[in-house]
């Protein structure tokens, strides 16, 4: 590679790393914030959960404006609203500025993220690209970890308000740097869909929202089945308006080419697997067997190591074993990792810990780059921001499946919470197992026997969790044994007409 290409992928996958890992950093802070500013649980709820919806919902129309306006000229703006709305509640910090202020960071991140990706794909040539993305999609999918671990270091040694200080720095340093990379746009300029833009929003954003709502409110809550059926409603809408339109946001023919639709479709399994990981296995790590933030970052090095190291190794491979084998034995992998983890109890050995910590690496690694190259090369190369977009989206898509999924705890621990005759506190032991502890700490003589029936229940919410996510997964496995092209090389799709 030439400088200015090391250069960009430098750039490039700095950017995707900082969004990534300002989606999951805040999670360890959530208790240091609510002691701070008086957050309630819902409140602390959205303060996470607002980045990730307006994230998702806008990932497709972002892509679009890189391709129209210009890939790097999307990315430093996006990087400034990440800059400024990570410097809000250094001045703003009540609770429901920084549900806004993560929400206005969620816009800067779906601006962001296709950006890096396309402007990758335009700045290598096609013998180089495969091991670009690979470092791309190895990098996007440890850094939700890396936050983690910024986050466990920062809380260990200062307060959760330099978490925001470091994203606003990082995000000015990345501006300035990706000014000096090259960008890229589509040749061909058609009439924007504002109608496609449109119903695409509206039909990730009721879903996703859906999808966080069920855990909290339950799976036959009126709000929640209203927010997903409509949600699949407006994707019905958008997937009919987009066959007729001349020149469609997202050309959903796309999802009949093998190689883009098997991408897409695994790239979903293997995100309900990696947010299924890191939202069960952070919290048993710290909760179960007593780790700090710091101590629980650290633990999980390794895997961001591996999928890192896997991502980049295997791109040569694909045109060796082809897109099936990997696919399929990549959620196998992450099907039996599961299982795994379903097995993790308070006695659990240390090599049982590190084997179900590493496995997943492991399989991540094997999906992560061949299915985003196989989106990318399908497509267009006028649409690769769109082609980013469906990337990510896919990713959003499948790490919000695997939060709701994991997200078991509560119904199992219902008969005790309902048992305490405080309102405040039985809400807070319902809410979280980490909730949970702080109430038994607080409840004197009672309180070890309240944290042992918290922590069981969490342990057979995970257990089921688990479980449901390998059976997920291994169905997955078998619908990319028969979906996803052998060893034929990857087809551009020409663009329509």
């Amino acid at each position: 590679m030439t400088r200015a290409q090391w250069w960009l992928l430098i750039v490039a996958c700095a950017a995707v790393a900082l969004v990534v890992a300002a989606m999951a950093s805040l999670n360890m802070a959530l208790p240091d914030i609510a002691v701070d500013i008086g957050a309630t649980q819902s409140e602390l709820t959205w303060i996470v959960d607002s980045y990730t919806l307006v994230l998702a919902a806008l990932l497709l129309p972002a892509g679009a404006l890189g391709d129209r306006y210009g890939r790097r000229g999307v990315l430093v703006a996006g990087l400034a609203v990440v800059a400024v709305s990570s410097a809000l509640p250094l001045v703003l910090d009540s609770p429901t500025w920084i549900i806004a202020a993560r929400g206005l960071a969620g816009l800067g991140a779906a601006l962001v993220m296709p950006a890096t990706l396309s402007v990758i794909t335009a700045g290598f040539p096609e013998e180089r690209r495969a091991r670009a993305v690979g470092v791309w999609a190895g990098t996007a999918g440890a850094g939700c970890i890396a936050g983690l671990l910024v986050s466990g270091v920062i809380l260990e040694y200062s307060s959760w308000i330099m978490i925001f200080v470091s994203f606003a720095v990082a995000a000015v340093v990345l501006l300035v740097a990706s000014l000096t990379i090259a960008s890229s746009r589509a040749q061909e300029h058609f009439p924007p869909d504002l109608v496609g833009s449109a119903l695409s929003i509206i039909a990730v954003g009721l879903f996703v929202f859906g999808l966080m709502e069920g855990p909290h409110r339950g799976w036959t809550d009126a709000a929640v089945l209203a927010c997903i059926i409509l949600g699949l409603a407006a994707a019905t809408g958008f997937v009919l308006t987009e066959l007729r339109t001349p020149a469609p946001l997202l050309d959903v023919r796309l999802f009949t080419h093998r190689a883009f639709g098997s991408g897409a479709l695994t790239l979903l399994f293997q995100f309900v697997a990696m947010f299924g990981v890191f939202f069960i296995v952070v919290q048993y790590l710290q909760l179960v067997l007593g780790y700090s933030p710091l101590g629980s970052s650290i633990q999980l090095i390794p895997l961001i190591l591996l999928v890192m190291t896997v991502s980049v190794l295997i791109p040569p491979l694909v045109p060796r074993v082809g897109l099936r084998f990997l696919f399929t034995g990549g959620l196998a992998v992450l099907t039996g990792s599961f299982v795994l983890i379903g097995n993790l109890d308070p006695q659990s050995s240390t090599v049982l810990i590190n084997v179900a910590l590493l496995l997943p690496g492991v399989g991540l690694g094997m999906v992560s780059a061949p299915a985003t190259h196989a989106i990318v090369s399908s497509t267009p190369d006028d649409k690769q921001g769109v082609a980013s977009a469906v990337n990510d989206a896919t990713r959003e898509l499948g790490a919000a499946i695997g939060v709701a999924v994991a997200a078991m705890y509560g119904r199992k621990i219902e008969p005790v919470a309902a048992a305490i005759p405080d309102p405040t506190a039985s809400t807070a032991v319902s809410d979280s197992l980490a909730s949970a502890l702080k109430v038994a700490e607080a409840a004197g003589p009672r309180g070890d026997e309240l944290a042992d029936l918290a922590r069981s229940a969490f342990l057979a919410g995970m257990q089921q969790a688990s479980w449901t996510i390998a059976v997920i997964l291994a169905i997955g496995a078998v619908v990319a044994a028969f979906l996803s092209p052998g060893r034929s090389r990857v087809t551009k799709v020409r663009e329509p007409h």
